[in-house]
């Protein structure tokens, strides 16, 4: 071996200590798999995210149309329940002697295949003599005397479609004070 010039040593990179501060990095491609990894967990995580979203979506989309269907005949109900309470006050005004007429008990079956067919496609009356007042079926048009918070008097009787509210039940309420019973 031929000994150095001293000029050529000054010229030389000295060794690379990995130990030494401001040593080119060795760990980069360790580095870049890692970024790359975090990327990857975000695109995945940004991923899932999205197709939970689609799904509930969709089954948010399959709940609109089901309500939809159930209710798509609502218009139409609520159209016929007029006819239907004509029908019923034509028949509570038959005159006593008339009741058993063919022609009434023609009308009665008419009404009774009227609701029917509206009862078929999920129409059912609220239930409101007797009951306590509830201002969610049931309209107060006035208090009488009678039982306190209890429906009295049904003017118009209320409809449901299947368990929502088509229209509420026109009702007197009575207001605590006793009925009396003689007359003055």
């Amino acid at each position: 071996m031929m000994p150095r010039d001293p000029e050529e040593l000054n010229n030389e990179e000295p060794p690379v200590d990995p130990e030494a501060e401001g040593a080119p990095e060795t760990d980069a491609p360790e580095k870049a798999v890692s970024e790359a990894e975090e990327k990857a967990a975000e695109y995945l995580a940004s991923w899932q995210r999205a197709q939970a979203d689609f799904i509930n979506y969709k089954r948010r989309m399959e709940q609109e149309r089901a309500d939809y269907n159930r209710f798509a005949n609502a218009n139409f109900a609520l159209a016929l329940l007029p006819a239907l309470d004509d029908l019923e006050r034509a028949i509570a005004a038959v005159p006593h002697r008339y009741a058993k007429s063919e022609w009434v008990e023609g009308v009665r079956l008419v009404a009774r295949k009227f609701l029917t067919i509206l009862e078929g496609q999920g129409v059912k009356p609220v239930v409101a003599l007797g009951q306590p007042f509830d201002p969610n079926f049931h309209e107060a048009l006035r208090q009488a005397p009678g039982q306190e918070g209890v429906v009295i008097e049904e003017f118009q009787k209320g409809y449901m479609l299947n368990d929502k509210l088509l229209r509420p039940a026109r009702v007197v309420v009575g207001n605590g004070e006793a009925e009396n019973k003689e007359a003055t």
